[in-house]
């Protein structure tokens, strides 16, 4: 994709640090941190979100998976973190190229959702 900011990070046309890499996939920092730690995890090929992965993206959805612990434990987050793949719109998607955000840190994360009132 042309105009896709994940695609020219992952093809190095825009800097960013790049705190793991395999052939596959890449993570670096948010420019936004949420938290201590708050890593990016793309896989390098164009996939636009969760709603349009296909089985031969399995592999690829796996070793995003597999490497989590790694990437947030080699950040300072031993003791834990979150994995968010936000999806769509309505899902709070804002980069339409498929992302996984590790957030975590020294602290607890707190509450996945906020409850509703009355609930």
């Amino acid at each position: 994709m042309d105009n896709c900011i994940f695609c020219k990070i992952a093809a190095g046309e825009i800097p960013a640090v790049r705190v793991y890499e395999d052939e596959d996939i890449l993570a670096f920092p948010d420019i936004q941190p949420q938290r201590p730690v708050h890593i990016l995890v793309i896989p390098k090929r164009h996939i636009v979100s969760l709603a349009h992965v296909a089985a031969t993206d399995e592999p690829i959805l796996g070793r995003m998976l597999a490497v989590a612990h790694r990437i947030a434990a080699d950040q300072g987050s031993q003791g834990g973190f979150r994995v968010i793949v936000n999806t769509g719109e309505i899902g709070g998607q804002e980069v339409m190229h498929l992302h996984m955000h590790i957030v975590g840190g020294p602290d607890p994360v707190g509450p996945m959702l906020k409850r509703r009132i009355g609930e």
